[in-house]
């Protein structure tokens, strides 16, 4: 009998082009496609079972979402992010994600603050044998809770494709200050005590948007004492 593809339960083209999608974002996240990495068309189109197609369209999506660049004489790559890149990510994350929370913020569930501070807790909890990158995604867990009811899809997707860049990096920004970690979790608990009083949207905002500029802040000055460009 003929092998079965992996994806023929699919929907041709897009169905193929989702997974094809999936497929790569995955090993691009979890390290497995590092930065640099080339993405050959014919080898992908092989190791998933399916056509050179649906995985242009997959990298073409990625490429949007800046986690795939295009290299001369090389092809497709996982997106190297720069200093100077990271710095225009966090600023424009903090923006975006400060409005996103300001507008969810009228409308999160107790349950939803409840579990925000959980998560929080978690995080409090790695500060004593300290694991970055672990605490990287406890935090992302935890700005999730706080931006899920933004009624606004755009700035969701502004927000997301900032998560996404930030990503690429594979290594937690509190590896390189943990000193920040403690900081980031009282902030956390200064954002939701706002939230809870039903704070204005504009202090709300500015308090998110504060808070990621101090990670962004924390990171530069570190480099700058390391003599690092």
């Amino acid at each position: 009998m003929a092998r079965q593809s992996i994806v023929d339960a699919a929907p041709p083209t897009i169905g193929k082009a989702q997974f094809a999608y999936d497929w790569l974002k995955t090993r691009i996240n979890d390290g497995t496609f590092g930065p640099g990495f080339r993405l050959v068309l014919d080898q992908i189109a092989r190791d998933t079972s399916m056509s050179p197609v649906p995985v242009r369209e997959a990298i073409r999506r990625l490429e949007a979402e800046g986690l795939v660049t295009f290299a001369r004489n090389v092809g497709a790559q996982v997106a190297m992010l720069d200093p100077t890149e990271y710095q225009h990510t966090m600023q424009t994350l903090g923006l975006v994600e400060g409005a996103a929370t300001a507008l969810s913020a009228p409308t999160l569930s107790p349950a939803a603050i409840a579990r925000a501070r959980q998560i929080n807790a978690q995080m409090r909890d790695t500060l004593r044998h300290f694991d970055p990158t672990r605490f990287t995604t406890l935090n992302r867990d935890f700005h999730s809770e706080l931006y899920s009811t933004c009624p606004n899809p755009h700035i969701l997707d502004l927000v997301h494709r900032g998560w996404n860049r930030l990503s690429v990096l594979r290594e937690s920004t509190f590896g390189f200050v943990p000193g920040r970690a403690a900081e980031s979790v009282a902030e956390h608990d200064h954002i939701l005590d706002l939230i809870e009083q039903h704070a204005s949207a504009h202090d709300v905002e500015h308090a998110a948007r504060d808070h990621r500029l101090a990670t962004l802040n924390a990171f530069l000055s570190s480099r700058n004492k390391e003599g690092i460009s």
